[in-house]
Parts: C-alpha cells; structure tokens; sequence
C-alpha cells in the first residue's frame, strides 16, 4: 500500500512556522492564520494548538476518506464531548489524547471505523497498512529530526499512511519543513522513535 495523496493537515495553523514553535521559542499565539482553524479566540488557539496532533490526524484521515471534514477546533470540540481530553481542575494541565474515548468519538460521529491498538508493534502495523488502514501511531516528536537519535518513544501523534517495502509513509502535523510533515523513514528507523501503540482508522 503507497502513500495517500491527500494534503498534510498542520497542528498549527501556520506549517511554515513550525521550526520557530518547536526550536526557536515563538510564541503559538504569534500565529497570524489561527482563525483558520476554526478556534474562538486566539488564546485558546494558542493554549490547545500544541496539544492538537491527534485532532490533525483525524482531520486528515476525514480528508482522505471522504474528500470534507470540520475545521479542527470543530473536531477538538467532538472529542472534548467524549472525554478524549481531559483538563485538571486546578492547574488546567491539559491531558490527552485519550485513545478508548477517542475512538468512540470516531466511531459515533464519522464515517470511519476507529480501534485503539494499546499495544501494537511495528510487525503488527506493517499489516494493518497492507489493509489500507490508516494508522495514528504514537512517536517522540523529534521523529521529525530522524537524522538524530531518537531521544525518547511515544508522546506525539503522527498519521502512517502506507508503507512500500520496508519504508513507511506518514503524515506528521508537527513536521517543521515539507520533507518532515509529508515523511516516509526507513522501518527500524522508525521503530527507535516509536511508542508501541496508536489507533487505526479506516
């Protein structure tokens, strides 16, 4: 199964102010396309943008699937409903996304099919792509700079689209340049950023 050929959707509104979020200190609400995204206001653009990699990924899969889908704050509000995110009462501390309610979401709201894989090794994602599945995999964010070795696994969402051989496809919403946010990596390259687990949709 090849790639998808399907726009990247950016957890920011801005794809080409990603390296100033992520490396040079920019702050989110210094994000001159945040109305784009559908958010209310800009500060709570600016408080939930660095949060939203899984809502980019479902808002991609929507595309590829059915050609339309809601602006992102839209889709951040469904999932809000279903307790897919969390905020602590006392700190605000935002926590998610949350896979089991997340998927309950897709399921009751979208025409896509949606399993949570809590544990899923890349031999078992291999097949899943075979059979046209997209997959929501859970990678350190810094697969964006694979050249590097991998600082950690898991924490980031980033959307596997297919694989050929032993290379896979994938979209990442926080890609800080055009070779980044529509990627594809080697397989055990991959592997070492990786977290073990993800959602598939199809």
């Amino acid at each position: 199964m090849s790639d998808h050929p399907f726009d990247t959707v950016t957890q920011y509104a801005s794809p080409d102010l990603i390296a100033a979020f992520a490396y040079e200190g920019r702050a989110h609400d210094d994000d001159p396309r945040w109305p784009e995204t559908g958010a209310p206001d800009l500060e709570t653009y600016s408080r939930w943008s660095g949060h939203m990699c899984g809502i980019a990924c479902l808002r991609m899969a929507l595309l590829a699937r059915t050609g339309h889908a809601p602006t992102m704050f839209e889709l951040l509000d469904g999932a809000r409903k279903y307790e897919a995110y969390t905020e602590d009462a006392e700190t605000g501390a935002i926590r998610g996304l949350i896979y089991a309610p997340f998927v309950q979401y897709v399921r009751d709201v979208h025409p896509l099919d949606a399993a949570v894989h809590r544990t899923l090794t890349v031999a078992e994602l291999l097949p899943l792509l075979d059979s046209g599945r997209l997959v929501m995999a859970s990678v350190h964010k810094e697969i964006r700079r694979p050249e590097n070795p991998a600082p950690g696994k898991g924490g980031h969402l980033v959307l596997v689209t297919g694989r050929q051989g032993d290379t896979v496809h994938f979209r990442n919403p926080s890609g800080h340049t055009h070779q980044a946010r529509t990627a594809s990596l080697p397989v055990a390259t991959f592997a070492d950023f990786f977290g073990g687990r993800g959602v598939s949709l199809t």
